[in-house]
């Protein structure tokens, strides 16, 4: 019997190095479906490959978009390659499902093109376009600010009217599917963006030596306007040349708009010595970092998309044990609970105040550390989300062990409470 073909469409990121989207490749794949991926490329990425059982079509990104007139040109650019690349997929193998994942919700005209074959469309929001509008700039007063939000709006509302089903990353995000969507409640299917527990978990250093010389503070997400990590570089700022410290540093792994302006910042203020910026990180990075860190940083501000987004960095921070502090937000809470400090929106100092609580007591750090890694596997973890996922094909189509290491490293062992704890207190230096 022939394999069900889906073809899964991404504009945000590439493929792997989108790891929800990946995750999810990755499942159907397991389940016995083919899977074909459209995406830009990343830097020295090949137009075409094959990795876990998923072939991947790749089209040059577009250049960075800036203002609206450069945004558009985006998104007819990526949509036109799409399509174009959308038919060569076909021609190799017809397929039967495309997933759409946003942003944008420019796809819904694409999957309505490809019905006329017998295709049916699931959008997988990762985003909510208006809310995030919304958050960059406020609530328009301009005609053409009023314009440009009604027209997300309108996208939005087409994507819903032409899914079949829909996946959302929470409740929250279900909510607007079936209020503002009018989705049907059993056409929207929450699938949140956990961590696969089984491979992101703590990893010993390949450095034998006892403790680190300096504490490290971790971030690890993209870097666009809404994100606020320059948060990261205040409260860098106030721990250095405000209250002194010169026992801590700080890791800033990802890439986004504001890199360069990130970058250019931490020179101002003095910092280059004390801060690093990776760039893109694979997983073999995500889990040096994340396992030798002693704090993970969430600097999202409380905004109308913020407040009901999942924060991916939230839950691998808490896959890997490492205790973090966030800004007060209503889907963040909901995500660590008690496993991470939480402070006001926008108040640095505050912010500041509760990293340095977790700098100072080691104990404090254990506590965290273990509460997140406990949630993270129990409650958190891809696995469950992954039959949900799979879940929404079955019904459509009405029809493994950890390894030893990462790249080289060696994994921590979770199952031993006591080797758990003194690899917490071995991030930083040493207690005295």
């Amino acid at each position: 019997m022939a394999k069900t073909h889906v073809l899964i469409i991404v504009q945000n990121l590439p493929v792997p190095l989108d790891r929800r989207v990946w995750l999810e490749c990755q499942a159907l794949v397991a389940r016995g479906y083919e899977v074909s991926v459209i995406c830009p490329k990343g830097p020295g990425d090949p137009g075409r490959q094959q990795l876990g059982g998923v072939r991947i079509y790749k089209y040059r990104a577009a250049p960075q978009a800036r203002g609206v007139l450069g945004y558009l040109l985006e998104f007819v650019y990526c949509w036109i390659r799409t399509a174009l690349l959308a038919t060569k997929v076909w021609r190799d193998r017809p397929f039967a499902i495309m997933q759409a994942c946003n942003p944008p919700d420019t796809y819904w005209l694409l999957a309505r093109i490809w019905k006329r074959r017998g295709v049916r469309f699931v959008f997988d929001q990762h985003d909510l376009n208006p809310e995030l509008f919304l958050s960059r700039f406020g609530t328009p007063t301009s005609l053409s600010g009023r314009a440009q939000l009604a027209v997300l709006r309108w996208l939005e509302k087409q994507t819903y009217a032409t899914a079949d089903q829909v996946i959302s990353t929470n409740e929250s995000y279900r909510k607007v599917a079936i209020t503002r969507g009018g989705m049907a409640p059993e056409d929207v299917t929450v699938v949140r963006s956990g961590p696969d527990t089984s491979v992101m978990r703590p990893v010993r250093p390949h450095d034998t030596a006892p403790h680190a010389e300096r504490h490290t503070l971790v971030y690890l997400g993209i870097m666009g306007p809404q994100d606020g990590v320059d948060t990261v570089l205040e409260v860098m700022d106030q721990l250095v040349h405000r209250r002194g410290r010169t026992d801590v540093d700080a890791v800033l792994m990802g890439f986004g708009d504001c890199l360069e302006d990130l970058e250019r910042r931490c020179t101002e203020l003095g910092l280059d010595d004390v801060v690093t910026f990776t760039g893109r990180a694979g997983s073999a990075l995500i889990a040096q970092h994340l396992s030798a860190g002693t704090v993970g940083l969430c600097p999202d501000l409380k905004t109308p998309l913020n407040d009901v987004s999942t924060m991916n960095k939230t839950m691998e921070y808490m896959a890997y044990a490492l205790p973090s502090v966030s800004f007060d937000l209503v889907e963040t809470r909901v995500s660590a609970e008690d496993a991470a400090l939480f402070v006001p929106s926008g108040d640095v100092a505050a912010f500041t105040d509760a990293v340095e609580s977790l700098l100072d007591d080691p104990e404090l750090r254990v506590e965290l550390a273990l509460r997140a890694r406990e949630r993270a596997a129990k409650v958190l973890d891809w696995g469950p989300q992954s039959a949900a996922y799979v879940q929404v094909y079955d019904s459509m189509c009405a029809t493994g062990e950890a390894s030893a290491a990462v790249d080289g490293f060696e994994y921590v062992d979770l199952d031993d409470p006591d080797a758990l704890r003194q690899f917490v207190l071995t991030r930083g230096p040493a207690v005295t």
